[in-house]
């Protein structure tokens, strides 16, 4: 009696693991910090989960990713599960993210919107809406394809028999393996069939079909006659069955009876050792994928595929405010997953501005260099286009035009606009920033928080004066700035730099010598020596001199600032 080819999800795991351990390190020679990592959020404590859990951490682990196991309690909340998940989506050290299933919660938790919660870009289970979608599209390259059914595909295409044209049943419809599956073999050309516990004449239909893939978890429901002679067989249940002859008193069998099919068809999978490791490798593979889209790699030069807004010009040209509200601008959002930038990348001001994380330069460290094109020292014409009108149309120019990746980079405006005083360096005509009202009122804020930050420095200088002035006695203001906690006094990192900086080497505040004191307290800065000087972004002429310092606490530390910047 001759039995099919066993198809050996062990072996063929292990030379997929040897594969992605390559393509990792293959990635490093485009970015050196190349590291994928997978997080599992697993709530209570199955032991099953237990289980698969640590077998995924194991084999993560061994390809060299960053590896997070979260475990929650069993008394964890739907909220707190979401939250978790929030910072896993927001990490940028993270590209694959799975919530263990099933939940082992004792309050309700609705599994689905946990589920769905994974940012679609980190979904490595392939569970998440968009994803379905894509794949029940045809998409398959810019989703993820769950695991179990990928590593279905890769299982009948170690057989050698071509997809092409052949007649396919998937037993089961579940979301994870069923469903997906079916679109995955339709995808690749072959006539599909989904049989589930309704479905009447099973056994007819399978019996008629070339590839079975079993997924209902009932123990060895496919019989050997169903199956067709020559057929391939994938079984992805596993169950456990009472055995008394076993060691643990039970053993594991798959959804069909195995050596009754195996005496029919060409090619079956095993269970254990079929389907379950090249799901874990899957996983695997799908979370490497996710960190190359992240890293950029391979590092290449790629044409955004950005729409163009359209322009009606007008003749003659309508005021610059006029053109820029008669376009509406393209959503921030849209045109940032347009560009590349990943939504964890950006935060969204309202829906046509961004302030776009600086991690976005560490992860494009890789990335191919662009020029950079410095537009400046340009007199305005009498129409006002100077270097803001140029720099826009330029980068117009460019990307629309030429199809070259191009940004325009422009400082934000001075409010000096906003009285008519002067151009608000926002561009004009149709080479404009829009919505122009809203970059020349500042409300992003980004001019504000220099301007902060720069009249902080300024306050500190002249509260540092004044504490200086109105503390004669050195020891009364060495404990001010070394103060006494719980008993003892201890120096600040900080203050640690500036006792090295004037080369005192000790640590112990106790330790100096009152000359040593009174250097460490004293900045003695001469009022006349200052020039960092208070801004202003608005431009005031009645603030460009101002006397500072002239309140009653101030007591007489009054000095007058030279100018005030806008």
């Amino acid at each position: 009696m001759s039995f099919g080819v066993s198809l050996s999800g062990t072996s063929l795991a292990k030379s997929m693991k040897e594969a992605l351990a390559y393509e990792v390190q293959e990635a490093r020679v485009y970015n050196k910090d190349f590291k994928p990592g997978l997080a599992v959020v697993q709530v209570g404590d199955r032991q099953d989960s237990n289980v698969y859990v640590g077998h995924k951490m194991k084999v993560a682990e061994e390809l060299d990713f960053k590896a997070v196991h979260v475990k929650l309690r069993q008394s964890v909340t739907e909220a707190e599960i979401l939250s978790t998940i929030e910072t896993l989506n927001d990490d940028p050290t993270i590209h694959g993210i799975i919530v263990q299933l099933p939940l082992d919660c004792v309050h309700e938790v609705d599994v689905l919107k946990c589920t769905m919660h994974v940012d679609p870009l980190k979904d490595v289970d392939g569970l998440h809406p968009l994803n379905a979608g894509k794949l029940a599209q045809g998409d398959l390259s810019s989703g993820f394809i769950p695991c179990t059914p990928r590593g279905c595909l890769e299982l009948i295409k170690s057989s050698g028999v071509e997809l092409e044209g052949k007649s396919a049943c998937v037993i089961g419809r579940s979301k994870i393996v069923g469903s997906p599956m079916a679109s995955l073999l339709k995808w690749h050309n072959a006539t599909v069939t989904v049989c589930h516990s309704k479905t009447e004449n099973i056994v007819q239909i399978v019996q008629n079909t070339d590839i079975v893939v079993v997924a209902v978890g009932s123990p060895k429901i496919v019989q050997g006659h169903w199956i067709k002679p020559g057929a391939v067989v994938v079984d992805c249940g596993i169950n456990s069955v009472e055995d008394s002859s076993a060691a643990r008193g039970y053993r594991l069998v798959g959804d069909v009876d195995y050596v009754a099919c195996a005496e029919r068809a060409a090619f079956i999978t095993p269970v254990p050792g079929g389907v379950g490791p090249m799901t874990v490798v899957m996983l695997m593979r799908n979370t490497l994928e996710s960190a190359k889209r992240f890293f950029n790699i391979p590092a290449q030069a790629k044409t955004w595929k950005a729409s163009s807004l359209p322009v009606s010009p007008k003749s003659p040209v309508p005021s610059d405010i006029e053109v820029s509200r008669t376009q509406t601008p393209k959503p921030i959002s849209r045109l940032a997953g347009e560009i590349g930038i990943l939504p964890s990348e950006y935060s969204l001001y309202g829906k046509y501005k961004a302030k776009v994380s600086l991690d976005l330069e560490k992860r494009l460290s890789s990335a191919e260099l662009g020029s950079y094109v410095v537009v400046t020292g340009i007199t305005p014409t009498p129409l006002g286009e100077g270097k803001s009108t140029t720099t826009v149309g330029l980068s117009q120019a460019l990307c629309a035009h030429l199809a070259r990746n191009t940004f325009a980079c422009l400082r934000q405006p001075s409010q000096g606009v906003t009285f008519g005083i002067k151009g608000g360096a926002a561009g004009g005509g149709y080479s404009q920033v829009i919505p122009m009202e809203e970059f020349n009122l500042h409300l992003t804020g980004d001019i504000h928080a220099i301007t902060a930050a720069n009249n902080l420095l300024a306050a500190a200088i002249d509260t540092r004066m004044l504490h200086e002035n109105n503390n004669q006695d050195d020891k009364l203001l060495y404990k001010r700035l070394v103060p006494e906690v719980k008993g003892q006094r201890k120096f600040n990192q900080c203050q640690l730099r500036r006792l090295e900086r004037l080369a005192i080497c000790k640590t112990q505040p106790e330790d100096l010598t009152d000359d040593e004191i009174r250097h460490f307290c004293r900045l003695d800065i001469d009022p006349d020596s200052i020039t960092w000087n208070r801004v202003l972004d608005t431009n005031d002429r009645h603030l460009r001199k101002i006397m500072i310092g002239l309140g009653d606490a101030e007591k007489g530390n009054s000095r007058e600032e030279s100018e005030i910047y806008f």
